[in-house]
C-alpha cells in the first residue's frame, strides 16, 4: 500500500449528497475477480452518456461534458471534496478500490457511511471529516478559484490552504500509523515474518508429520 505522509493536489468538488457505494463504482463491473482496473469505471453511470460494462475500452465510451470529472480544470485531481454522508450503500470494498486506481488521495467530506470509512483506511485513500461550514467554504472556493489546490499534511493532521490557512482534523492513531508506513492487513502481518517463521520451524520439528501431505 502506498504512504501518505503529505501530499498536495487539485480538488474535484462532488457537490452531491448521499453519494452511495454502487453511484461510485457501478454493481456490474462487480464480477471481477481482480482487484485492480476499477478506475477507468469510477461513477460509471455519470461520467458517460452510454451503457457501461466490464470489459469495454474507455477510449469507445461518450463522455458526459456536464459530469464535474470530465472538466477540464479537474483533470488530473487527486482530492474528492464531497457533502455529507459520501460511500453509504453497499459494503463493497471496490469503491475506494475505484477512487484510489482514478488517481484520488484524500476525500474531504462532512461525514462518510461507517463501512466506507473503514475499507478507505485499509486501502490506502484518506476520508477527513471537517464542520460542514468548512466544507462549504472550500467548496465556494473551488468554484471561484480554478486549479484549486490543498495540501494534506498527515502527520500533522492539518488541511492546509494555498494562503497557509490550516484547518485540524482528526484520525485514528493505528490508522494513522498504517496510512504514514504504507502498512495494509497483509504488511502489518508481514512485520511479524521471522516471528512466524520461527514458529513453523518450532512447530515442525515438535511435529514433524505436519511437513506431509496426502
Amino acid at each position: 500500500m502506498q504512504k501518505f505522509t503529505i501530499h498536495q493536489g487539485l480538488v474535484a468538488p462532488m457537490d452531491r449528497e448521499n453519494v452511495d457505494t454502487d453511484a461510485i463504482i457501478p454493481k456490474q463491473f462487480l464480477k471481477s475477480i481482480r482487484k485492480t482496473g476499477f478506475g477507468p469505471n469510477l461513477f460509471d453511470e455519470w461520467r458517460y452518456l452510454d451503457a457501461g460494462y466490464p470489459g469495454q475500452d474507455p477510449a469507445s465510451r461518450k463522455p458526459n461534458p456536464d459530469f464535474v470529472l470530465n472538466q477540464s480544470r479537474y483533470l488530473g485531481a487527486s482530492i474528492l471534496l464531497a457533502r455529507k454522508n459520501f460511500g453509504c450503500g453497499s459494503s463493497r470494498e471496490h469503491a475506494p478500490w475505484a477512487l484510489d486506481q482514478f488517481g484520488f488521495r484524500a476525500i474531504i467530506a462532512p461525514s462518510f457511511a461507517d463501512i466506507f470509512f473503514n475499507n478507505s483506511f485499509k486501502n490506502g485513500l484518506l476520508p477527513i471529516v471537517l464542520p460542514e461550514a468548512v466544507v462549504a467554504k472550500m467548496f465556494d472556493e473551488c468554484a471561484a478559484f480554478p486549479g484549486y489546490t490543498l495540501t494534506i499534511d498527515l502527520e500533522r493532521q492539518a488541511v492546509v490552504r494555498a494562503q497557509g490557512e490550516e484547518t485540524p482534523f482528526e484520525v485514528q492513531p493505528f490508522r494513522k500509523y498504517c496510512l504514514l508506513n504504507g502498512f495494509d492487513d497483509i504488511g502489518l502481518t508481514l512485520r511479524q515474518a521471522d516471528k512466524i517463521r520461527a514458529f513453523e520451524a518450532q512447530r515442525l520439528a515438535q511435529k514433524p508429520w505436519l511437513a506431509h501431505t496426502a
